[in-house]
């Protein structure tokens, strides 16, 4: 049985359990199989979950560089999962998912566990740290249908891709957490054979996807977005002085609904940085909307290159260097003027 002998460890007392998985026994840890059948399964039935309780603390640094706990009720993982999922169709077709994402991620945890869980979703994990072979292999072993991933992720695939020329099943392709070019989706199409792509645009603090594509993902001549609003949410996009911008005007892009977080933990003075008195949650992020409620990031709204007194999105000229066929990926940063 798991013992529940406690660890003393003078540099760092607050860690009291490790527990492993693993088949081989280690000294003062628990073996994770062990800690299941420990349960009281009559004890875990009788707790009652108060879904605003905090189900999921969440690291997160951002572009900040200093890290962040982000604090989830269950309410708001259980929601975000569950409207995740019926936008990209789980509740009409069953999927075999590729996940490449870590789950220490919330796409991991909200995108990939809570969500299939709801929809009863295959969910396939290739390697236990992010390898882009074992996902590709995956990919065709596993015949999966759908798949998972960030910008870098999908171009590692592309080049294994290019190397072993697996045969790949996948239909659609779920893409997020950083910007993305056009070009990038057009290799995506062309060199993984995926018929539909699907954008999605979220944060830790939102619990998730804000923006998510339709069922259907882009079609062939519609404007790049990063997806429609999601159901039940409100979105704004606001200039310096708050005042809500036109349509099509960038500006920083404000949510609230219920997937903004509970707040930072133990870290109100931050709480209070990103979330005002009317709970709008201040994304940083330089956002466009449009009228059929679709939007696109442009940037980090502190990434503003100004030159001349314009406003440059380095974003943009990321993606347009990247439209150059010898360009993996760029990345732009602003240049102080040296003395002379």
């Amino acid at each position: 049985m798991c013992s529940t002998k406690r660890l003393s460890s003078a540099k760092c007392p607050a860690l009291k359990f490790v527990v492993v998985i693993s088949n081989a026994p280690l000294r003062g840890a628990h073996n994770y199989a062990e800690v299941l059948n420990a349960v009281d399964t009559n004890t875990v039935e009788g707790y009652h979950v108060n879904p605003e309780e905090t189900g999921v603390i969440q690291l997160s640094s951002g572009t900040t560089g200093r890290a962040k706990a982000i604090c989830l009720s269950h309410s708001q993982v259980v929601n975000s999962s569950y409207f995740l999922g019926k936008r990209l169709g789980f509740d009409k077709a069953q999927h075999i998912i590729c996940v490449q994402p870590p789950l220490f991620h919330v796409f991991g945890v909200v995108g990939s566990i809570s969500n299939a869980a709801h929809f009863g979703a295959t969910l396939v994990f290739p390697a236990p740290m992010y390898n882009s072979t074992e996902n590709l292999k995956a990919l065709e072993n596993e015949r999966c249908t759908l798949i998972y991933g960030t910008p870098t992720m999908y171009i590692d695939l592309i080049n294994v891709q290019t190397q072993l020329k697996k045969k790949l099943y996948a239909q659609k392709a779920f893409i997020g957490a950083a910007p993305f070019s056009p070009e990038l989706l057009a290799k995506i199409k062309d060199k993984l054979n995926v018929q539909q792509i699907l954008p999605g645009y979220g944060a830790t603090e939102t619990s998730g996807a804000v923006f998510v594509s339709t069922s259907s993902g882009l079609t062939v001549g519609q404007r790049i977005n990063d997806g429609y609003i999601i159901d039940h949410a409100e979105v704004k996009v606001v200039d310096n002085c708050r005042n809500i911008v036109p349509f099509g005007i960038p500006g920083e892009l404000y949510v609230r609904g219920y997937y903004t977080m509970k707040g930072y933990l133990d870290d109100p003075d931050s709480t209070r940085e990103v979330l005002d008195c009317e709970n709008w949650y201040k994304t940083g992020d330089q956002f466009i909307l449009y009228e059929d409620g679709s939007g696109k990031v442009v940037g980090r709204m502190k990434d503003m290159i100004i030159r001349g007194g314009e406003n440059i999105s380095p974003t943009e000229i990321e993606k347009l260097l990247e439209s150059h066929p010898d360009i993996l990926e760029a990345q732009v940063d602003s240049l102080l003027k040296l003395p002379k």
